[in-house]
């Protein structure tokens, strides 16, 4: 008997979507799956690092670009509407091809709308039941809720809880049926290692916000005599070590290297992405988050974490090596009790 043929297909922006998809290809690979790489640009070049061996199929790139300024994100990804759901209608037609030539079995889908089909088992994988926009936060909900809508499960990598890391992101009032809360995701495991790193800096995200927060934490600690590692998640063909001042640079890690350099670093510094969120959950870390800029999401979650007081943050503009004096007085990040049961959430590619 053949095995199944899974595709996982994140969302190419930043690399959160697709690093949240190791753990379930791992899974797949684990529980005697085939699986099918989808997506495009970065994540897509990232994810064939992680799995070289794995097939692949490039899917349409959504293009979605940041303002330079922050507030004006929600009225540029409005006008790129049109170019977003020409992207899905694009995504349509090559998964119809596939299931059509029988090369898969299975979606698995992190954000991409249009990954899905109605003849085998799809799965969309996502955090944001509520899509927080400002003042048309219940349009933009009630649109995303309509499209999980359409896949056979919803699968939310959180608890299901009161102790739970998404909040009124992940948590609706009135719950949609296909909704599994499936527990920290993360393709990290915490370990005991000496400390290396003083200062872990992890930056990530679209351009050219990224940028933006680079320049400003180089300029930050340009005096600083604390041991500095910035990682600038740029993935590119090959990997670049350097230094700048005393801040040792790399352009990427790969996720066994990251998950040593995480363990080693006594205080990392990033953006409010959930990825990362659930990663220094699993690990256990000490953070200081700076939210991206105009990104209703990642202002949410930081704005949360700090009122809860686990993790300190303020905005880009505010930012300065005075402000992890705060750490000290904040809980820090700890594991979630609810881990995946992966056997369970597969059972659905056997049922259809």
């Amino acid at each position: 008997m053949s095995k199944k043929i899974i595709l996982v297909a994140p969302l190419n922006w930043g690399l959160g979507h697709a690093a949240r998809c190791i753990p379930i290809i791992e899974a797949l690979l684990a529980h005697n799956y085939e699986v099918m790489l989808g997506c495009d640009g970065a994540a897509l070049l990232f994810l064939r690092k992680e799995f070289p061996l794995l097939p692949y199929t490039e899917l349409p790139s959504y293009n979605i670009v940041y303002p330079k300024k922050g507030v004006y994100f929600k009225w540029k990804l409005l006008l790129s509407f049109p170019r977003i759901q020409k992207a899905i209608a694009s995504e349509k037609k090559i998964v119809r091809k596939l299931v059509f030539q029988a090369k898969i079995d299975g979606i698995i889908s992190d954000n991409r709308f249009g990954v899905r089909h109605k003849q085998i088992p799809s799965v969309f994988v996502t955090h944001q039941l509520n899509v927080l926009t400002g003042n048309t936060t219940f349009l933009s909900s009630k649109i995303h809720q309509k499209i999980i809508r359409k896949f056979d499960s919803c699968w939310v990598p959180d608890a299901d809880s009161k102790e739970n890391l998404s909040g009124r992101l992940g948590h609706l009032k009135n719950p949609i049926e296909r909704i599994k809360y499936i527990g920290a995701l993360s393709r990290f495991k915490k370990k005991s290692l000496p400390v290396k790193n003083e200062i872990l800096i992890l930056i990530s995200g679209p351009e050219p916000q990224r940028t933006f927060f680079e320049n400003k934490l180089f300029e930050a600690f340009k005096f600083s005599e604390k041991s500095i590692l910035l990682v600038r998640g740029i993935v590119e063909e090959e990997q670049k070590k350097y230094t700048i001042g005393k801040i040792n640079v790399v352009n990427f890690l790969l996720s066994a290297a990251l998950e040593t350099i995480i363990n080693e670093s006594e205080v990392v510094i990033s953006r409010a992405g959930y990825t990362t969120i659930l990663d220094l959950t699993t690990l256990e870390k000490k953070a200081f988050f700076v939210p991206t800029p105009g990104q209703y999401e990642q202002i949410y979650l930081a704005k949360r974490l700090h009122n809860m007081g686990i993790v300190p943050s303020c905005r880009q503009e505010d930012f300065n090596v005075k402000q992890l004096d705060k750490i000290k007085d904040f809980k820090g990040l700890k594991i979630l009790k609810a881990t995946p049961n992966f056997k369970e959430l597969f059972s659905l590619f056997e049922g259809k």
